[in-house]
């Protein structure tokens, strides 16, 4: 192919990729999966991959590598369903960008440039994975991990700080950045609550010993700060635990921020145990009180989403993970989720359907024989109706 054949070739490949229609995969009547994923690398634009000058780019190479596209925020945006995407380029580093898709579903086009986000303090190595809030004092704030080279271990080129990274904006475009959140602990997977509580700002944490290890961190925390120009964390309480041989075991954190109901604020989390592959990630969920956001009225057993098919396969394996998710007015659910730190899928649902699944789907027993205890009570129910 001469140049201007292999950019044509390379233009309809790619519009025919954003444009695919994605198709539903009816499963277990909670949600909805489906076929396709809604975003992948291969999504980002071809100005941001190629040098598209024939002068300077005689055979066409791709200049800037985008390999992966995951761990999206979601806002609704007027009609538009938005993306605050982890794009991960070729060198490691991530970034955010905007994508937007008229249904949810497919289509999802990004924005022309990416984030450009303020710094602040030491200039962050990576920073990642931002939940959204439209908080209702106006703002939408964006709450995201930065990591930083920890300076106690130079000689370990693994070693990391991580810390939660607070910004603000009132159009996706220009953000102010705050001072990251003050905490006794590592911080990472940070969300912030969309109303006062108290009057104060109200935000689920995660606390870890280190940038990896949980250590005594013993799950999603709950802590009030007085002021999100200047957030720091003085009490923490754990509302949703970990547990030995559970879906928890290692470490949780919380997703998006929940969606509020008429029965109680629904909760979106991540669980993460360990098996002979590794870490395994898995998506599950949660209900808390409406009057008291720390208070569990449900936690169904087990997981709500985990890999499945193609979705087992990326750059670290077996792993579901969703820090965005979008209701519309009329109680649609929309889920996003990254699969395996590689690409975003979408899964469908309602208000009613979450809420049913959360209230009527009975709590881990811990042990085995609740476990057969709860299979027998539904098949009793079943056979003997």
């Amino acid at each position: 192919m001469n140049f201007n054949e292999r950019l044509k070739w390379l233009e309809e490949e790619h519009e025919n990729l954003i444009s695919r229609k994605n198709q539903p995969l009816y499963v277990n009547g909670i949600y909805e999966r489906y076929k396709y994923p809604v975003l992948t690398g291969e999504h980002a634009p071809l100005f941001w991959r190629y040098d598209l000058n024939e002068k300077t780019n005689p055979y066409l190479e791709e200049r800037f590598g985008i390999h992966a596209a995951f761990n999206s925020g979601a806002i609704k945006w007027g009609d538009k369903y938005i993306l605050v995407v982890r794009v991960e380029a070729a060198d490691r580093k991530s970034f955010f960008a905007v994508a937007e898709s008229p249904n949810g579903i497919d289509n999802f086009r990004f924005w022309d440039r990416p984030i450009t986000m303020p710094e602040y303090g030491e200039p962050a190595t990576n920073i990642y994975d931002m939940r959204l809030t439209r908080h209702e004092d106006g703002w939408i704030y964006g709450l995201f991990c930065v990591e930083r080279k920890d300076h106690e271990a130079e000689s370990d080129l693994s070693a990391a700080t991580a810390a939660c990274g607070i910004a603000r904006t009132k159009d996706l475009k220009t953000w102010e950045r705050l001072l990251d959140l003050k905490s006794k602990s590592q911080q990472r997977n940070v969300v912030l609550h969309p109303e006062f509580v108290d009057g104060k700002d109200a935000f689920y944490t995660r606390p870890q010993d280190g940038f990896i290890d949980t250590g005594k961190g013993g799950g999603i925390g709950w802590a009030l700060v007085d002021d999100i120009t200047k957030a720091v964390i003085k009490d923490e309480k754990i509302i949703s635990s970990r547990n030995y041989h559970t879906i928890t075991e290692v470490k949780n954190g919380e997703g998006p921020h929940p969606i509020k109901t008429a029965k109680g604020w629904l909760h979106l989390a991540h669980g993460v145990r360990g098996c002979a592959s590794g870490l395994r990630y898995v998506l599950y969920m949660y209900m808390t009180a409406l009057e008291d956001p720390t208070k569990v009225i449900a936690a169904p057993a087990g997981f709500f989403i985990a890999p499945e098919g193609e979705e087992f396969i990326g750059d670290v394996m077996n792993v579901t993970f969703s820090n965005g998710w979008i209701a519309d007015e009329d109680g649609k659910v929309f889920i996003y989720y990254a699969s395996s730190d590689t690409r975003m899928h979408v899964a469908t649902s309602s208000v009613d359907k979450l809420v049913d699944y959360c209230m009527n789907t009975e709590p881990d027993g811990l042990r085995t024989g609740l476990t057969v205890e709860r299979l027998n009570r539904l098949i009793d129910k079943n056979l003997n109706k």
